[in-house]
């Protein structure tokens, strides 16, 4: 068997089991070690790095012409935590309130979606196969993280539901997605993206939940212990799935 040329090869993962595991992983991670970032040291200075940490990891990744899971993941990682800096001082700082900033955000990712389909002619990310494609998709990441943030938030503090409620909510929607998509009531692109923006707020949420005081409805374990244990899960995950798909990409080859 042939294996496919890297410039031809897809950029990102397939949409398998350990990836959505991964994926809502890293949104509580980001939640949590952003919130230990930003209190434990003056924000400005913490924002402003992470904001060069994001940039450059994510000009490896932009650069890479194959799904590289460690640079990947490292990528979708730092979007969790800098996306979260990002929205909480466009609320914290700038008086935003979520019902103002979640439907901007959910209409800067549609206009993403917008220019992305009428200039590759498709969304699927099983062909993120050249560097325009692979922009638009972390453009719809970034996009997907804004809005996903801004509707927990949303649902956990405008409408005082809770972070523990919020989350099952988002729980609740994510299994109503699965049963669309088994049923085919919703393609497969229109399900992914879905899932995509619900996991943000799904591994927040219960993030959220376990590490905020009891004061605020949590488990009061304290955000660095949560995003320390959620990083060693990522890279215990991560691990995994490079051996997997190097064995894979190795057995292709021959």
């Amino acid at each position: 068997m042939t294996a496919t040329t890297p410039s031809r090869a897809n950029r990102v993962p397939d949409p398998t089991p350990s990836f959505w595991v991964i994926k809502v992983l890293t949104t509580g991670m980001g939640e949590a070690l952003s919130d230990f970032l930003v209190t434990r040291f003056d924000p400005a200075p913490t924002v402003l790095v992470t904001a060069v940490l994001f940039v450059a990891v994510l000009a490896v990744q932009l650069a890479a012409t194959r799904y590289v899971p460690w640079l990947y993941w490292a990528a979708v990682s730092m979007v969790g935590v800098f996306g979260t800096m990002i929205a909480d001082v466009t609320h914290v700082a700038l008086g935003v309130p979520y019902l103002v900033s979640a439907p901007v955000f959910l209409l800067a990712l549609v206009a993403v979606f917008v220019l992305w389909r009428r200039t590759e002619g498709t969304l699927d990310v099983h062909l993120i196969t050249s560097r325009r494609r692979h922009s638009f998709y972390w453009a719809a990441v970034v996009a997907t993280f804004a809005t996903g943030t801004a509707a927990g938030d949303l649902l956990a503090s405008t409408f005082h539901l809770g972070y523990a409620v919020a989350g099952l909510v988002f729980v609740a929607l994510m299994a109503l997605v699965v049963l669309l998509r088994t049923t085919a009531v919703l393609g497969p692109i229109m399900a992914f993206w879905t899932a995509y923006v619900l996991t943000r707020p799904v591994g927040a949420s219960f993030a959220d939940w376990i590490a905020v005081p009891h004061a605020r409805g949590g488990l009061d374990a304290g955000t660095g212990l949560v995003s320390a244990v959620l990083t060693v899960a990522i890279a215990t995950a991560v691990a995994w799935t490079s051996q997997y798909h190097r064995a894979t990409r190795n057995s292709a080859v021959e």
